[in-house]
């Protein structure tokens, strides 16, 4: 083809590469998507002349085959996207031209290495989602790589005139020429400018960095800050993507950096060190944002925003706080200065990620001012330390009532003030029953997400690519994945090191709660996390923490058992003489070091010291006689002192029998069995549902006296719990405790209360939700609602009755709660309430519990079955329920098989739903293993003749085989594709196996060696996208997109025939008649017959098949009559021409209607065959699923299904 008979064609070569020969020598690497949206118009129209294909090349990558040949070896270039250049065209003096312009802008355009865009290029510029360093290797011979000498005006004149010259010549298109010069014009002046920003604005930033080197003597509080304003600098001024638009920002961020390092600003650092921290969080901000500013552009553009406005809003938010912050510095003043940072995150769904809530920082644990000076100095030490063979773990450990806690929030929160913290996840006592140990890798990502807008985009790349790993229980993959993966290619846009804070992992239950985490901090992988990646870990050093983390070798201790005793009593009397101040008239400096040496270096034991004396708990005694009780506690290390300030404590104020007594062991049973803490209100509402009554009295008139070690008694609104670990640990160990031991081995009582609750308490759709179409997380008002309507103790009993029913012993009247709740429509407003709570991952073993409860007692066959039931029915409809409450009735209640007890139970409860006209399930579906060893997405499987074996086809380019009992893989994967594998079978009698691929071929295998037979079967010209075996074994048929059906001889390799050239659309599917005389292929509206040897006619099948002649706007059936009643509500103002469109089934089994509304789930047992809207034949009738909609209510009408009876 001429070039010159397409001028479209024409033009986007030459246009193009020219502009990129421009981009690669003002930028350090080159960006393909400047380009292509400056000539969108060119760009279109060229599309237009280019046939379909599915899988699109980068559009800057060179053909692999094309040699890598420079120009100066007489070579031309390849051309732009694929295109072939006609070597009989009169180009060669327009490419001669082009190297003489390149040869002349390579001479006077080095400099230092930059990526900037001007605004227009930047506003324009879509997403690049290819590695940089694809992008670097495309076209870049000749071109330096190292800054060099300042460009020359009058060479740069000379290159614009041939530019000039060159796009004059371009007939075809003068406006697009008239563009590239002047953009070429634009970038000369542009590189310009960006130099002077460098020697002008980043000048401050690198004086900073060498006067903040002469600072010594800070606190580390100041010092976490001057590290992230060191950082923030370096980051700025190695930023290849400078852009004029963000000149105003750079100016004010150089001012910033000029006045910190002026000499009185140095000379108040440790003075004014609150609002250096505040600085250094917006320097964070304002670093990361000119740092990601083309990305930022990009999504302001596909939201629609005016890019130059965003910007500025932007600036004059960063500028303003900036502005304040200084002056409060200059008038060494500490201010609450309200500081609104301005992140720009993009839209993530992490939609079905487990997340911990309320395992964060609390700042209420910090340590006291002016303590721990060393060990925190230590520590920032570690954090701020950029060598890369330094230890990404610190692993800080004692014994209880050391202050660990204390020191890990107290980092945590500098890190927070200046930005540098990248999520703070703590385990405590009181909360094993949530498993917060599963929880804690996808909530630490979800928080780097918030922090970090890189990293933000990275993840949601790859959860693109792998939205599974949302729910996955796989640690593994969680860390590599959600973690490691993302961090990795975020490390270059985050200022400093990312610190990750885990708090108290010995609380975080049995030794295999912690097992894995511990061995995915000590793996391989561990060890080559990014060197921006720092770990602090705090625990007791319990013999499993200490045996993984003792020889790690990425991991560094540091034991405050070793703190020298003078540092320690040092803080410890400032902490004593800070709470006891009040009490200075009874309490002097004598009596402060008797507490300080009586102490024994443990903080926690301090502490309750101050409170026992304290005359408000001091029941009866003076303050002087309460310390001479404190003082005669018998010295010993360690565990054995705290254990006698609790016993000393518990002896001033409960008797040791008696009512009051009795009343102790209660509340406090109460307390320790509770699998989560609750507030004073809620402790007495399960209290007064206890079976007997003689438990019900206000728990107040016991922990009013408990208030040295229980938190949350004195504001009553928040939750009651052990202020410290090992007062817990104190009460259960009948030898540490001796009269005041609390059994925690039974709950009945909370059994009984949870089940009352539950039974007083659910009603249908708890939440008043007004609509079925969103999602729990589109819900804008759901926390608020669910605190209205779902009252803590509710919250509780949804969340633990079964849990307490485990540790019951099995009684008559407990088995009658159960029976009411699991035998009634209650279970599944129990379901709905979990659902809303994003507490729905416990259901299942809930269920599982109660029925092995259950099991074995009269009377009991029929509640146990039921239970049984709903393990399945969650098991099939847990996707749709956790991602919409109102879809619990909707989706997963009308596709329950019919004959179970579970719809033959609940479904007379409920009208108004979709009902399956055709197919749908007969019985439950048989749990099913899951395969896993594809890295990518499975698209084909099939089981083996004998049903032993399953074979797999992935995106990964590979086929396996697997074991269908074990579920392991048989031998390696079978390699070959080099694309992805689209279908997969094997032959009839088991011995090989059949694959295609879009690599254009079909292959064939050994099935128990693993080896390809024979050489690949060629002949398609485009994706092969579904293969078969004929009934004998003899034959091969393939479909593809290029539109045709090919036989096979399977022995031979050769094609049968010619091409059968049937359809007018891509070819999805073949397969061959039981008699092997016919073969059929699908493809979109057609169906055809062919005879078996491949050399028939093709013919239209009608035969025995429904033919569609048209369907209401939104119906899932062949009948007319099953369509969608009131659709307009879910189509809302959108037109009824193109909505096959615009309601469909989604791969996640959803059907959507416009803005991704939530119609119905389709569970994955009836997606195939499943009849839709673009369904225009079926074959044989009756074997698709059919839906019945002409009843169902939805949107918000979706309430109607339930039947209220009074």
């Amino acid at each position: 083809m001429r070039a010159d008979s397409h001028p479209h064609v024409y033009a986007r070569h030459s246009t193009q590469l020219l502009l990129e020969r421009h981009c690669n020598l003002t930028h350090s690497h080159r960006n393909p998507t400047l380009s292509t949206y400056r000539f969108q118009t060119i760009n279109s129209s060229m599309a237009r002349l280019q046939p379909k294909k599915r899988r699109l090349p980068y559009i800057g990558k060179s053909p692999s085959s094309a040699p890598n040949v420079p120009p100066s070896q007489g070579q031309s270039e390849a051309p732009v996207g694929g295109i072939a250049s006609n070597p009989g065209h009169s180009g060669h003096g327009f490419k001669g031209k082009l190297a003489a312009m390149k040869s002349r802008f390579i001479r006077c355009h080095r400099g230092p290495p930059s990526s900037s865009t001007d605004p227009i290029a930047s506003e324009g510029a879509q997403e690049d989602r290819e590695p940089r360093q694809v992008a670097q290797d495309v076209d870049t011979q000749g071109l330096p790589s190292k800054a060099g000498p300042e460009p020359d005006p009058a060479l740069a004149d000379d290159n614009l005139d041939i530019a000039r010259q060159v796009f004059d010549s371009m007939k075809p298109i003068p406006r697009a020429g008239e563009i590239a010069v002047n953009t070429v014009a634009k970038a000369s002046t542009a590189v310009a400018d960006l130099q002077n920003l460098s020697s002008t604005y980043l000048q401050p930033l690198k004086i900073f960095n060498n006067v903040v080197t002469t600072i010594a003597n800070v606190h580390p509080y100041a010092q976490i800050a001057l590290g992230i304003l060191t950082a923030a600098s370096q980051l700025i001024i190695t930023q290849a993507n400078l852009d004029n638009a963000i000149s105003e920002l750079l100016k004010k961020v150089g001012s910033v950096y000029a006045f910190l390092s002026d000499n009185d600003t140095i000379k108040n650092i440790d003075t004014m060190r609150v609002p250096l921290a505040k600085i250094a969080q917006v320097i964070n901000t304002c670093a990361q944002f000119i740092r990601d500013y083309s990305e930022t552009t990009n999504f302001w553009k596909r939201l629609g925003k005016n890019i130059m406005s965003e910007t500025q809003t932007a600036i004059n938010e960063y500028t303003k706080t900036l502005d304040e912050l200084m002056q409060q510095y200059r008038d060494c003043q500490v201010q609450d200065i309200q500081i609104n940072v301005y992140r720009v995150l993009e839209d993530l769904n992490m939609e079905g990620m487990a997340y911990a809530g309320g395992a964060g920082l609390n700042t209420m644990k910090k340590c006291l001012e002016n303590t721990r000076i060393e060990i925190l100095q230590d520590i920032i030490n570690w954090v701020n330390d950029t060598h890369p063979d330094t230890r990404r773990i610190l692993w800080l450990h004692g014994q209880a009532g050391r202050g660990k806690s204390a020191i890990a929030h107290t980092i945590a929160s500098w890190l927070e003030d200046v930005g540098g913290l990248g999520s703070c996840f703590c385990f405590a006592r009181d909360r094993q029953a949530e498993r917060r140990e599963e929880k804690m890798l996808t909530t630490i990502s979800h928080d780097l997400a918030s922090y970090y807008p890189a990293f933000r985009r990275a993840l949601g790349r790859v959860l693109a690519e792998h939205p599974s790993l949302k729910t996955t229980p796989d640690l593994l993959k969680q860390w590599q994945k959600l973690i490691l993966e993302p961090l990795s290619e975020a490390a270059g846009s985050i200022v400093g090191n990312v610190v990750v804070v885990i708090d108290a992992l010995d609380e975080s239950g049995e030794i295999s709660s912690r097992k894995r985490i511990l061995s995915l901090l000590t793996s391989k992988e561990a060890a080559n996390m990014p060197p921006n990646f720092r770990v602090l870990l705090t625990s007791r050093a319990l013999p499993d923490i200490e045996r993984a983390l003792r020889d790690a070798m990425n991991a560094r201790a540091m034991c405050l058992d070793d703190v020298p005793a003078e540092l320690a009593q040092r803080d410890i009397t400032l902490f004593v003489s800070k709470e006891l101040l009040s009490l200075k008239g009874s309490i002097g400096p004598t009596e402060i070091q008797q507490i300080v040496h009586k102490s024994n270096g443990l903080f926690e034991w301090a502490r309750l010291a101050c409170e026992f004396v304290d005359p408000n708990r001091a029941f009866g005694q003076t303050v002087e006689e309460r310390f001479r009780s404190l003082i005669a506690i018998p010295s010993d290390e360690g565990k054995t002192l705290l254990d006698g300030m609790y016993a000393t404590i518990l002896g001033s104020v409960v008797p040791k029998s008696g009512t009051p007594f009795l009343r102790f062991c209660s509340v406090m049973q109460q307390l320790l069995t509770m699998l989560e803490p609750l507030p004073l209100a809620a402790l007495n509402h399960m209290r007064s549902l206890f079976p007997n009554e003689a438990d019900h009295y206000d728990v107040v008139i016991i922990l009013q006296f408990m208030a040295p070690v229980l938190g949350g008694i004195a504001d009553g609104s928040s939750p009651v719990r052990p202020l410290h670990a090992s007062f817990y640990d104190f009460l259960t160990d009948h030898s540490r405790s001796g009269v005041y031991f609390i059994d925690t081995s039974d709950s009945s009582n909370l059994a009984y209360a949870s089940l009352q609750v539950l039974a007083k308490e659910l009603r249908f759709n708890i939440c008043r939700l007004e609509n079925s179409y969103l999602s729990n997380s589109q819900i804008p008002d759901l926390p608020e609602r669910i605190k209205s309507n779902i009252p803590q103790y509710l919250s509780y009993s949804c969340k633990f009755w079964a849990k307490h029913l485990k540790m019951a012993k099995f009684d008559s009247c407990l088995a009658t709660s159960v029976q009411g709740i699991v035998e009634s429509e209650k279970i599944l407003f129990w379901i709905e309430a979990l659902s809303l709570l994003g507490a729905l991952g416990s259901a299942e073993s809930s269920l599982a519990t109660t029925a092995r409860w259950l099991q074995g007692h009269a009377g009991c066959e029929v509640p146990a079955a039921l239970a049984m039931d709903g393990v399945k029915f969650l098991q099939c409809f847990t996707t749709a329920i956790s991602c919409s409450a109102p879809h619990l009735y909707l989706s997963a209640l009308p596709f329950a098989p019919s004959t179970s007890l579970f719809s033959k139970q609940l479904m007379c409860k409920f009208s108004h739903l979709v009902k399956v006209a055709q197919g749908g399930l007969q019985d439950w579906p048989a749990v099913q293993l899951a395969l896993q060893g594809h890295t990518d997405v499975v698209t084909s499987v099939a089981f083996s003749p004998d049903g032993n074996r399953i074979v797999s086809g992935s995106w990964d380019n590979t086929v396996r085989v697997w074991d269908a009992k074990s579920a392991d893989q048989i031998g390696s994967p079978l390699k070959g594709h080099t694309d992805c594998v689209t279908s997969v079978a094997f032959s009839p009698n088991g011995n090989r196996i059949v694959s295609g691929s879009f690599d254009k071929t079909v292959r064939v295998w050994d099935a128990t060696s693993g080896d390809q037979i024979g050489s690949p079967l060629k002949g398609h010209t485009d994706c092969v996208t579904s293969v078969a075996f004929s009934p004998n074994g003899n034959r091969i048929v393939s479909g593809s997109w290029d539109k045709t059906v090919r036989v096979w001889d399977a022995k031979s390799g050769d094609q049968i025939g010619i091409p059968l050239k049937a359809h007018t659309q891509d070819a999805h599917s073949v397969a061959f008649s039981s008699d092997a005389n016919m073969i059929i292929s699908g493809s979109v509206g057609e169906a055809f017959g062919i005879s078996g040897d491949g050399n028939g006619h093709p013919t239209m099948l009608h035969g025995n098949a429904t033919q569609i002649h048209g369907t209401h706007p939104i119906c899932f059936s062949s009948v007319s009559s099953h369509a969608l009643p009131d659709s307009g509500q879910l189509l809302d103002d959108h037109t009824l021409e193109d909505i096959t469109q615009q309601v469909l089934l989604h791969p996640d089994g959803w059907i959507k209607g416009p803005q991704g509304r939530l119609l119905l789930w389709i569970p994955a047992s009836l997606q195939t065959p499943f009849y839709s809207m673009q369904t225009k034949l079926i074959i044989p009738r009756g074997c698709c699923v059919e839906l019945d909609l002409s009843q169902m209510v939805h949107g918000n009408k979706w309430q109607d299904c339930f039947k209220y009876i009074s």
